[in-house]
């Protein structure tokens, strides 16, 4: 038996220490290869270009947006933000302008990458609201761009994904609420902007920024499930969570280390618990066995007067 708990110790250190350093590495936001490592450091001193001066997110996690600002919807309606999140979901925001000749392109179509990969359905478990920050972008541009993303999904998501055009500049104020800095080059006639998206609370609060061109479905799955608080109630996600943390470095939800290390150890406590019971169970019955056996009674103790024949 004492090498049996020997062994049984030794395969415990060795996952914990296996789960601290699988753990740290994932913390890390950098790449593993050296040479990436470099390039990407190297890269982050490059100087910005003339047309990105002003350009980028700053986070403005737990701040609220203004949900009486107005905008026209794809519908030709003039409606407030309220009204989408007046179901109680989470938002998932994206500012773009329709005529962008790549960029908005590509964050539009790696947020379809990810929402076809996603079990959710934008309309029941969260809404997306795409807003153009070109004020002179119209409603026609609007459904157009609608239309050419829906059509891309087996699942109907009319009602869940609006497409909002500008009105009496409040795209502006808005932007500035969720730190969204973009500049309109008159060169080039586009408008200079990083690859974004927000996830907002149901009440309208930042809960989270996405960035690039290719998202992650645990990423969103985490924000989201973040984002919604209490709304989705206990599920596997809410576990998720207290394993991953948002590591603003990696751009990501990356793997958190103390609490795995917590839950690991709790796992520890319990797989230890179960052998410890069923091994001082078993030496309960086998010393109940002996000890009737050394009487000469049976093993279930004195018969009763009923098992005796007359």
């Amino acid at each position: 038996m004492a090498k049996f708990w020997n062994q049984l110790a030794t395969l415990t250190a060795l996952w914990a220490g296996c789960t601290l350093l699988s753990a740290q590495n994932e913390v890390i936001g950098l790449p593993k290869n050296p040479e990436e490592r470099k390039r990407a450091l190297e890269d982050s001193k490059t100087p910005m270009p003339r047309e990105m001066t002003g350009v980028g997110v700053d986070e403005k996690l737990g701040a609220n947006i203004d949900l009486n600002l107005e905008f026209v919807s794809e519908g030709g309606k003039l409606r407030r933000l309220s009204e989408f999140f007046a179901s109680g979901r989470p938002v998932i925001l994206n500012l773009v302008y329709y005529k962008c000749p790549m960029l908005c392109n590509l964050t539009l179509n790696a947020q379809v990458s990810v929402l076809r990969e996603l079990a959710w359905t934008p309309g029941k478990e969260f809404d997306v609201v795409t807003i153009s920050i070109d004020p002179t972008e119209t409603i026609e541009m609007a459904q157009d761009k609608k239309a050419a993303y829906l059509s891309n999904f087996d699942k109907p998501l009319g009602a869940g994904w609006h497409f909002l055009v500008d009105y009496n500049g409040n795209v502006k104020k808005l932007a500035s609420q969720v730190g969204f800095r973009y500049n309109y080059d008159p060169n080039q006639k586009q408008y200079a902007h990083s690859a974004a998206i927000m996830v907002l609370t149901p009440n309208g609060m930042v809960s989270r920024y996405l960035y690039g061109i290719k998202f992650r479905e645990r990423d969103l799955r985490l924000a989201l499930t973040e984002a919604a608080a209490d709304k989705f109630g206990l599920s596997f996600e809410k576990l998720l969570l207290m394993c991953y943390h948002y590591d603003p470095s990696a751009k990501s939800y990356v793997l958190f280390a103390t609490n795995v290390m917590r839950l690991g150890g709790l796992l520890v406590v319990l797989i230890l618990g179960f052998v410890l019971f069923r091994f001082w169970r078993q030496e309960l019955l086998a010393r109940d066995a002996g000890g009737a056996s050394s009487t000469g009674l049976p093993a279930g103790g004195i018969p009763t007067s009923e098992s005796h024949t007359s």
